[in-house]
């Protein structure tokens, strides 16, 4: 290994999940089918309920399917970046859009339970706010969590995050995003300044 100073912090946040033993990519189409499994394991069914971030006891059913994914992967102003395990595993994700006025936006971050308690998630959440910021020059990131996830809202907010007051509606009519098990769902909107 290099003793070369990083560039940039994007760089040093890659290196530190590196150092860790963990590989660092853009999402390509050949992730796809572990980008569907990552988010599954981190949000939905059984193996979702073995880590803290599931969301299972609130909708049922998929969280994305790989159409989904592949739409996501094809916007021009978007990237996903993924994080895989030494053998190989994809054990973490995030989405992130390019500003609009300067506010970026952050979403479906995913932590497989197998990646849970290992600092992946925190180190990913690090690289996203640097990368938003030093490759786009957002000033902020904004993200949108479900209301009834007051653990996961209150971990975004000792990591900055504020609630802006806004709320968002759920999608109850787009079956594609699960089913939803109680009838007051919505998305609470969280933003980050960043320096």
């Amino acid at each position: 290994m290099s003793s070369q100073a990083p560039a940039t912090m994007v760089d040093a946040h890659v290196m530190i999940l590196r150092e860790s033993g963990f590989d660092v990519t853009e999402l390509t189409d050949a992730d796809i089918d572990d980008y569907v499994a990552l988010v599954a394991s981190a949000y939905r069914g059984e193996n979702s309920k073995q880590g803290w971030t599931t969301e299972a006891h609130l909708v049922s059913g998929q969280r994305l399917d790989a159409p989904m994914a592949r739409e996501m992967l094809a916007e021009e102003d978007s990237r996903i970046i993924l994080v895989r395990s030494a053998e190989g595993q994809a054990v973490a994700s995030v989405y992130l859009r390019k500003p609009v006025g300067g506010v970026a936006y952050l979403g479906v971050l995913a932590v497989s339970p197998l990646g849970q308690g290992q600092g992946v998630g925190s180190a990913l959440m690090n690289l996203a706010e640097a990368w938003v910021s030093e490759r786009w020059h957002a000033h902020s990131l904004r993200m949108s969590v479900v209301n009834k996830r007051s653990e996961l809202i209150a971990y975004y907010e000792r990591r900055g995050y504020e609630r802006t007051g806004e709320v968002e509606p759920f999608p109850y009519e787009d079956s594609r995003f699960g089913v939803p098990l109680v009838d007051d769902l919505e998305f609470v909107v969280l933003v980050k300044p960043l320096h």
